[in-house]
C-alpha cells in the first residue's frame, strides 16, 4: 500500500466505514500481525517525512486521580484525524483495559467522516511500530537482544515489532508480577523469539542492546537507576506518558542523547519532565529526513522518550482505511443524516415517522 489522500465519491457519503474490535482483529489476522506492524511503521515514516505539512498541538487532556482521557487531533490540510484515548492504570484491578480508544478520519473538503474505528488494538500496534521505527535509526547495529521491563498488554506487540523491523531474536522479560512474564512467554512461544523470564530488572538488561520500559503505574518511578545502564545501549522508554509518570532516573537522561516526537508535548508528559525546559533534544522527524543525526557512535546512549503523538495515530488510521478495500472487514455505519434536500432535515424526520407507521 502507498500513501493516499482520502476522498469518497458523493454516492458513498451516506455511510461511514466502521471497524469494530472484531473486525479489527479480522483485518490484522488477514494480513498477519508482523506485516501489519511493518505497514503501520511505513505509514508513520511517510507522515513524519511530511511533518511540516501537519497542524500540530499537544493532546487535550482531562485528568482525574484514577487516570486521564485525551483527545489527539491533527490535520495535513486535506484530511483531519483524531483519537479518543484513556489511560487508567488501576483498571487492571477490575479486569478492565488500562488503555482504550477509538478514532476518526474526515475529509476536510466536506467535513464528512471517512473512517470510524476502534483504536485499542490499533494503538497497541501503532505504539509498537513507532518504537521499532525509531530504533531502526537509534539502536546499535546488529542488535539481537532486547530487555523488556513491564510485561503487560503492550509488551507482546513491542517484541514482535522489534523482531520484524530490527531482527531481534532474544527477549529478556521482567515484570513485578511474574505471571505477566509467563503470559508473555506463552503468547510468543511460536513467534520465533527466544524469551527468557528474569527475576530482576538488572538480570533483564544483562547483555541487551535495547532496553524497553513499558510499565503502567501512574507515578514517578525509577525502573532503571543510573548504575544499571552502561554505554552503547538504546532505551525505548514508553511507559512515562502523562504528567506525574516517569520510569527512568534523571541521571540516565543526563547521559543520553534524547529523541522525541513533539517537544512541546514530551516536556509535559515524558521523561523530560525531570529536566530543564531548555534541555536539548532531537526531533525524530528530523532524523528520518536526514536533517539531524541519530546514533553516531558505539558508546552513545540513545533514548527515545516516547509519549505518543497524533500524527502516528493519523498514519495508523490511514493504514486501516487503505487496508479495508483489500480485506472487506468493516461495517457500513448509518452515522450521517442524508435528506433528499440538505435544507430539509426536519422533513426527513417526518418521513421517517411515516415510514415507521406503515411498517407497523
Amino acid at each position: 500500500m502507498t500513501q493516499s489522500h482520502l476522498n469518497l465519491e458523493p454516492s458513498e457519503l451516506a455511510y461511514v466505514p466502521f471497524v469494530s474490535v472484531d473486525n479489527m482483529m479480522r483485518n490484522v489476522r488477514a494480513i498477519g500481525v508482523e506485516k501489519a506492524l511493518r505497514g503501520i511503521a511505513k505509514y508513520i515514516e511517510q507522515d513524519f517525512l511530511r511533518w511540516e505539512s501537519f497542524d500540530k498541538k499537544p493532546r487535550i487532556p482531562a485528568h482525574a486521580p484514577q487516570g486521564v482521557i485525551e483527545l489527539m487531533p491533527t490535520s495535513d490540510g486535506k484530511t483531519f484525524g483524531f483519537k479518543y484515548v484513556n489511560g487508567h492504570p488501576e483498571n487492571i484491578r477490575d479486569g478492565l483495559q488500562t488503555v482504550t480508544g477509538f478514532g476518526v478520519l474526515s475529509d476536510l473538503r466536506t467535513g464528512y467522516p471517512v473512517l470510524f474505528t476502534e483504536m485499542t488494538i490499533l494503538t497497541a500496534l501503532r505504539t509498537a511500530a513507532n518504537s521499532a521505527l525509531a530504533a531502526k535509526y537509534l539502536a546499535p547495529k546488529n542488535s539481537h537482544t532486547m530487555a523488556i521491563i513491564g510485561n503487560g498488554a503492550q509488551s507482546d506487540f513491542q517484541c514482535l515489532a522489534f523482531k520484524e523491523l530490527l531482527g531481534i531474536t532474544d527477549i529478556r522479560a521482567y515484570d513485578i508480577d511474574s505471571s505477566a512474564s509467563i503470559r508473555l512467554a506463552r503468547n510468543l512461544a511460536d513467534s520465533g523469539l527466544n524469551v527468557t523470564i528474569c527475576k530482576t530488572p538488572e538480570d533483564a538488561i544483562e547483555g541487551a542492546q535495547i532496553i524497553t520500559t513499558v510499565t503502567a503505574d501512574k507515578r514517578y518511578a525509577t525502573i532503571l537507576t543510573d548504575n544499571m545502564v552502561g554505554s552503547g545501549v538504546h532505551i525505548n522508554a514508553i511507559g512515562g506518558d502523562c504528567p506525574g509518570k516517569t520510569e527512568l532516573h534523571k541521571d540516565i537522561l543526563l547521559r543520553s542523547d534524547i529523541f522525541v516526537e513533539y517537544p512541546e508535548q514530551t516536556r509535559i508528559e515524558g521523561e523530560l519532565q525531570q529536566l530543564a525546559d531548555d534541555h536539548p533534544v532531537t526531533e525524530l522527524w528530523q532524523v528520518y529526513a536526514g536533517k539531524a543525526l541519530g546514533r553516531t557512535s558505539e558508546d552513545q546512549i540513545t533514548l527515545f522518550d516516547s509519549v505518543g503523538f497524533a500524527i502516528e495515530d493519523f498514519a495508523a488510521l490511514r493504514y486501516v482505511h487503505d487496508l479495508l478495500p483489500l480485506t472487506g472487514h468493516f461495517e457500513k455505519l448509518d452515522l450521517l443524516a442524508d435528506p433528499d434536500d440538505p435544507r430539509d432535515l426536519y422533513g426527513m424526520l417526518l418521513r421517517s415517522a411515516s415510514a415507521d407507521d406503515k411498517a407497523a
